[in-house]
């Protein structure tokens, strides 16, 4: 269980995770505090975003406290390690995309690297543990035989993963690389009747470019409420990052119909909503209102709320567990609505 915060605390957490906020060492806070600020950013996958804003702030302006200084030297040795993985990892992931490509296999690399890349102004900000490759599902059986050509062993039961349309593959010399193929980004066969995100819906929404605003906000929304269930506050900052990338008002309504051709609108709604409100972005709260409100999505921006997330492992944690539990519930009886004009 991490650390309880006070509701001060909770906001500068989220200052801390907000990779545009300024860093800001007028506050001031013990020793324990910015330890249970660190566990809890840890937790939420935004450790890199604080630890870059205390460095910014520098060691002088924090409390000269010998176990936080260990303890920050600790997770600034492990920031260093995790980012030599993430560069490591696309090394394989463009090794394997080439290897993809000789065989005549159309692939794409999705969510981690190319959210650093693309969404983020410091891309160490968002490190990640696997490499994701989306490819047409009729070509999975061919991709599949690329990878383990390339030194990976497949990690996951072959049914299950041909049910989920999500295959793990380890390279054989160091099983910390991990290798993800998927033909649909939505996982849970009992949502994909309704919401589904694959290579040829990504085409469509980028119209002809490649990791345009619409798609990588459609996969980072899908991301956040179709693979996972709202786990930790580094998926609605993909979100943010992805609402304040420039759009026109063309590429907005590209979203939007995105979000009716892949079945997304109620997670946009929702996703969308507690961003907004977490992160103070009113731009995210509007484009989330664009989408007309039925019962089903009142009812997940009931359920889906920035407490329920910051609390997920807290004392509160099994009233977060409900909450996000009926969230899937709702995702799985929702059915498609058209947005505002």
């Amino acid at each position: 269980m991490l650390p309880p915060l006070s509701p001060a605390e909770e906001k500068l957490l989220l200052d801390f995770a907000d990779p545009e906020a300024p860093a800001d060492g007028k506050w001031t806070l013990s020793a324990s505090s910015l330890m249970a600020l660190l566990a809890n950013a840890e937790f939420h996958g935004v450790l890199p975003i604080m630890l870059r804003k205390l460095r910014e702030i520098g060691d002088a302006n924090l409390p000269a406290d010998t176990a936080l200084r260990q303890k920050l030297a600790e997770l600034r040795d492990q920031a260093t390690l995790a980012a030599g993985q993430s560069m490591l990892l696309q090394y394989h992931g463009e090794r394997i995309m080439k290897a993809l490509a000789a065989k005549g296999v159309a692939a794409r690399i999705v969510k981690g690297p190319v959210f650093a890349r693309k969404l983020y102004r410091h891309a160490a900000d968002r490190p990640f543990t696997d490499i994701d490759i989306l490819v047409d599902p009729a070509s999975i059986a061919e991709a599949n035989s690329v990878i383990a050509g390339c030194g990976f062993e497949l990690a996951s039961g072959e049914a299950e993963s041909h049910e989920l349309q999500e295959f793990k593959w380890l390279e054989k010399e160091n099983s910390s690389l991990l290798i993800e193929l998927h033909g649909n980004l939505v996982h849970d066969t009992g949502m994909r009747r309704r919401l589904s995100l694959g290579f040829r819906e990504l085409q469509v929404i980028d119209g002809g470019e490649a990791d345009t605003p619409a798609a990588l906000l459609t996969i980072a929304i899908v991301h956040a409420a179709g693979g996972h269930k709202f786990h930790r506050l580094q998926l609605c900052v993909d979100v943010l990052q992805g609402v304040r990338a420039p759009q026109s008002p063309e590429a907005e309504t590209r979203l939007l119909e995105a979000a009716l051709m892949t079945g997304i609108e109620l997670e946009l709604a929702t996703v969308l909503n507690v961003t907004g409100r977490l992160f103070d972005e009113p731009r995210a709260i509007a484009l989330a209102n664009r989408i007309r409100p039925d019962l089903a999505i009142r009812l997940a921006k009931w359920l889906i709320t920035g407490n329920m997330l910051l609390r997920v492992n807290s004392r509160d944690k099994m009233r977060s567990r409900l909450s996000r539990d009926a969230f899937r519930w709702v995702q799985r009886l929702a059915r498609a609505r058209r947005y505002a004009a």
